[in-house]
C-alpha cells in the first residue's frame, strides 16, 4: 500500500511539474512575465522564490494538477509599463507555443523515458508461442505453439524484427484494435523453413480492451515447459498429490506440449458448475506418475472454470533486448508517436460507440498501476510513467475548452478570422468544457471502482 501510494504521487507529480514547466519555459523565452509556477493545488507546502526571479514556486497539498499564472489583462490590472509582458498582449503565435508547450512537454518526456529503457536494457520473454486457446484468431491462423516469430507486420506494411514477446504483444494490440491483419514470419521449429501465418483481426470485437482482448486473439503469452511451481496449502493440487517441478506429460486422453495448453486445460476442467475429475500423467525425478485430480470450481465473468491452487509453467526463455544511442532513441520517438496515434484513435472510437467507455481509467486504476509497475523494477516504472506521459500529452491536446487544445482551437478561430472567440462564446464553451471533462471524470472513476471492487 505504502509503496502504491509513493510510486503515484511520485508519477503525478513528474508528470505535472514536466508539463507546468513546458508551458513556464516557453513563456519566459516569449518574453512572458510569469508571477506563479504551482505544482498541486490547495494549501502551499513549499514556497520560494529564486533571486531576481518575478516567478513564485509553490508545491501545494494536492498533487492532481498545477498551474502557470502568467501576467493577463483578463485576469487583474497590469500597469502600461509591464503590458509588453502580459499573455493576452503577445502575437498569436507566441501565445500557441506557450499552450502547446506544456502537452509536447509530456511527449517529449515519454520519448526520454522510452529512450532510457531501451539503452539501458531490459529482459523480456522470446517470442516464441505457447499453445494458441481453442476456437481463436491464432488457431484458425493455423499456429499450433511452439513457433518462434522473428518478424511481424500490420497490415501491407514492411516486415519489422521482432525482438521480444513484447513487442509482438504491442503490434497484436495495435492490430486488435484497428481490425488490421497482422502478418507473423514464423519458425515452427529450430532448423525449419520459415513460413507466413495472417491474423485476421476483423474477427474480433475489440471494443473493450481488457484481459479477454489476447484470449480472443488466442495467443496469450510465451511457450513454457508444463512444469508445476508452488503448490498452495490445501488446494486441490496438494489433496491430489502434485508436487513443485512434476512435468505434467498427459491430461486425460490429451498430450500436453506447454503451460499454456495445461493452463487451458485444468480451465475447461468442469462441466457446467461442477468440476471434472481427470487423470494426470506427470514425470517425477525421472519416474512417470498416474494421479487423479479433482479441480475446484470457480466463477470468472461469463464463466465457471477449473482452477488447482498451483503455478502453472515455467518461467519462459529470457533474451535481452537494448540498442545504441541513435537506435535506442529513434525507437522512443517512434513507440510514443505509436502509443499517441493508437490513444487518440481509441479516444475517437470511443466518442462514436466502437470502443466501450468501461477502457476510460481514473486515478484509482493508474495508482493500482503505479504500485504494480515499482514493485516489478525501476525499468517497468519507467515504462509506465511514459505512457502516462503520452497519455496526458495526448489528453491535453483534445479540443475540450478547459485543456490546452481547446484553447489551441479558440487561436486556430482567431488565426482564420482574424479576430478572437467573444467573452460570450467563451463562458459558453467553457461551462460545455468543463461539464464533458466532469463527466470523463466520473466514468472514468466508476470503472475504476468497478474494476477494482467489484
Amino acid at each position: 500500500m505504502l509503496l502504491t501510494l509513493v510510486a503515484f504521487i511520485v508519477a503525478l507529480g513528474l508528470l505535472i511539474a514536466v508539463h507546468e514547466y513546458g508551458h513556464y519555459r516557453v513563456a519566459v523565452a516569449c518574453g512572458v512575465k510569469v508571477l506563479r509556477f504551482s505544482v498541486g493545488f490547495g494549501k502551499p507546502l513549499l514556497t520560494w522564490r529564486p533571486k531576481g526571479s518575478p516567478t513564485e514556486f509553490v508545491l501545494g497539498a494536492f498533487p492532481l494538477g498545477g498551474y502557470v499564472r502568467m501576467l493577463d489583462e483578463r485576469e487583474a490590472p497590469v500597469p502600461d509599463a509591464e503590458r509588453h509582458l502580459a499573455f493576452n498582449t503577445q502575437p498569436l503565435r507566441s501565445r500557441a507555443a506557450i499552450v502547446a508547450a506544456g502537452p509536447i512537454a509530456n511527449l517529449l518526456l515519454a520519448v526520454l523515458l522510452y529512450s532510457l529503457v531501451n539503452w539501458n536494457g531490459v529482459e523480456e520473454p522470446k517470442a516464441v508461442l505457447a499453445s494458441p486457446v481453442a476456437g481463436s484468431v491464432a488457431q484458425s491462423a493455423g499456429l499450433r505453439g511452439g513457433e518462434l516469430v522473428e518478424r511481424a507486420a500490420l497490415g501491407s506494411d514492411d516486415m519489422e524484427t521482432v525482438r521480444s514477446f513484447e513487442d509482438l504483444r504491442w503490434l497484436l494490440t495495435r492490430g486488435a484494435l484497428e481490425g488490421v491483419t497482422v502478418r507473423l514470419d514464423v519458425q515452427p521449429q529450430p532448423g525449419a523453413s520459415h513460413r507466413e501465418i495472417l491474423l485476421d483481426m476483423s474477427q474480433i470485437d475489440s471494443r473493450e480492451a481488457d484481459a479477454q482482448l489476447f484470449r480472443k486473439i488466442g495467443i496469450l503469452g510465451p511457450w513454457t515447459r508444463p512444469v508445476l511451481g508452488e503448490v498452495m496449502s490445501g488446494s486441490a493440487a496438494e489433496r491430489a498429490g502434485l508436487r513443485q517441478g512434476d512435468v505434467v506429460l498427459k491430461l486425460g486422453n490429451t498430450d500436453v506440449v506447454d503451460g499454456q495448453q495445461l493452463r487451458e486445460l485444468i480451465r475447461q476442467s468442469v462441466r457446467g458448475t461442477e468440476p471434472l475429475a481427470q487423470s494426470w500423467r506427470i514425470e517425477r525425478a525421472g519416474q512417470v506418475v498416474t494421479l487423479d485430480v479433482l479441480p475446484e470450481a470457480k466463477a470468472e465473468p461469463g464463466a465457471t472454470v477449473g482452477r488447482i491452487g498451483a503455478y502453472v509453467g515455467a518461467a519462459p526463455e529470457f533474451v535481452t533486448v537494448e540498442y545504441g544511442v541513435f537506435e535506442g532513441a529513434w525507437a522512443g520517438v517512434v513507440k510514443t508517436w505509436d502509443v499517441s496515434i493508437l490513444t487518440l484513435r481509441m479516444m475517437g472510437r470511443m466518442v462514436i460507440g466502437e470502443a466501450s467507455l468501461k477502457n476510460l481509467s481514473g486515478p484509482l486504476t493508474i495508482a493500482d498501476y503505479a504500485g504494480r509497475s515499482a514493485s516489478l523494477g525501476l525499468t517497468q516504472y519507467l515504462v509506465f510513467l511514459a505512457l502516462i506521459s503520452v497519455s496526458l500529452g495526448v489528453l491535453n491536446l483534445l479540443p475540450l475548452p478547459v485543456l490546452d487544445g481547446g484553447h489551441l482551437m479558440y487561436y486556430l478561430w482567431e488565426g482564420v478570422t482574424g479576430k478572437g472567440v467573444s467573452d460570450a462564446w467563451m463562458e459558453r464553451l467553457q461551462r460545455a468544457g468543463v461539464a464533458v471533462l466532469l463527466l470523463m471524470m466520473s466514468i472514468a472513476l466508476f470503472n475504476d471502482v468497478t474494476r477494482l471492487f467489484g
